[in-house]
């Protein structure tokens, strides 16, 4: 499970471990309020390159949940600013954005985790999940189907809604989803036309578990491969074109889980020069969140170090290898009665069944064949190591399939 995603270069990793104990040897922790240090400048400046050019400001926080916390303040505080009263966001069902009380807000009302807490979320919008896999086209009678509903819903709750949030391409915890990169294209679309930022939650998706760096850039590499499947319907009958700013790019982008290696907790949330400036003209003169933990030191010099390995490991390329791995390994699953779905992306895997999975039942036949993993809901599903070999891949892959069928039939 690379420790729920963020492990990425495995465990006891030497170049993590030395940048772990240099940073030890200088300071281990300082507040980030009014003060500054290397770590977190060199670790700031690293993810801007990595980052789109229009992203040029970084804000550090704890975890990705709080990542989210505050991306969604930043689009708070930036509509306010700008004198608009705008409360509400926008997403797509099938989501997980985090357990803290914004993130819950946002991650779906059936699926999610937070049915507990309904009455006292604040209640934002939600359109259908996207159909049809990573491939739907625009022109597919689903999509466009899926389309019009979405821009209807929009359309009702336009001048209330401050930014769109979405996990790009593939959704986590909401339900291992994989989706076309031209519905993230529709979703940013709908935003720039009526005056809403774009969040991108990455926090499970970036630092190449997709394949490239970040999982937008999937929508970036279709729209130049293929210029017409990622060509923008017009929103009316007359044909009007319209011009969709910075095509792919988020105005506030979060990222976590993989930034130290899964060694320490720390996440980033990365934003315009237009959202940084806005929210610090606003009536509070800055962002309103201050965590103890921000920028620590010894985070952010372990996550310069994993940045460094992702270049110098070809990460892109072992994701790749990992990807064929899991596709033909878990082919075999596609046979099985029990099996509705398996799909891969990236250094992801996963078989969904068609009925609940047996978890105690499903997790002893895993280990007796010599591998770990946590189901939920219907999915018996991997996202490993990057480092992981060929030979560990073929016994992963096996003894999922296997598990699979010995309980399930």
């Amino acid at each position: 499970m690379s420790s729920w995603w963020c492990a990425i270069h495995g465990y006891a990793v030497p170049q993590l471990d030395a940048a772990a104990h240099s940073q030890l040897g200088r300071m281990s922790h300082v507040m980030f309020g009014g003060l500054t240090h290397e770590p977190a400048v060199e670790l700031g400046r690293r993810l801007v390159d990595l980052t789109p050019d229009a992203l040029e400001h970084v804000f550090f926080a704890d975890s990705g949940s709080v990542a989210v916390e505050v991306a969604m303040k930043m689009a708070l505080q930036f509509q306010i600013a700008r004198g608009e009263r705008r409360t509400r966001f926008f997403t797509i069902r099938g989501g997980y954005h985090g357990d803290t009380f914004s993130p819950m807000s946002v991650t779906d009302p059936v699926g999610g985790m937070h049915s507990l807490f309904r009455g006292i979320l604040p209640e934002h919008v939600f359109a259908p999940r996207p159909p049809g896999g990573f491939a739907c086209a625009s022109d597919d009678p689903a999509m466009v189907a899926w389309e019009a509903e979405t821009r209807a819903l929009y359309a009702v709750h336009a001048a209330d809604i401050a930014a769109v949030i979405v996990e790009p391409v593939l959704q986590g915890a909401g339900g291992m989803n994989i989706y076309s990169p031209y519905a993230v294209s529709v979703l940013h679309s709908l935003a720039r036309e009526h005056g809403a930022l774009v969040i991108h939650d990455e926090i499970a998706t970036g630092f190449h578990r997709t394949g490239p760096m970040w999982a937008a850039d999937h929508a970036e590499r279709l729209a130049s491969a293929e210029p017409n499947a990622m060509a923008i319907r017009p929103p009316d009958p007359s044909g009007e074109s319209r011009a969709v700013a910075r095509q792919g790019v988020p105005d506030i982008l979060c990222v976590g889980k993989a930034l130290t290696g899964g060694y320490l907790s720390l996440a980033a949330v990365l934003c315009t020069r237009e959202v940084a400036v806005g929210v610090s003209r606003g009536e509070a003169g800055g962002l309103m969140h201050g965590p103890t933990f921000m920028a620590n030191p010894l985070a952010c010099a372990i996550a310069s170090a994993s940045l460094d390995l992702l270049q110098e490991n070809d990460a892109q390329g072992q994701v790749a290898r990992i990807n064929d791995g899991l596709t033909n390994g878990l082919a075999a699953a596609t046979e099985l009665a029990c099996v509705a779905d398996v799909r891969t992306l990236g250094a992801v895997g996963v078989i969904q069944l068609r009925e609940p999975v047996r978890v105690a039942d499903v997790t002893a036949a895993a280990i007796e064949r010599g591998v770990w993993v946590r189901p939920f809901r219907d999915l018996v599903y991997t996202m490993p190591p990057y480092v992981t070999s060929d030979e560990d891949l073929t016994t992963l892959t096996a003894a999922l399939v296997d598990a699979v069928r010995a309980t399930h039939g």
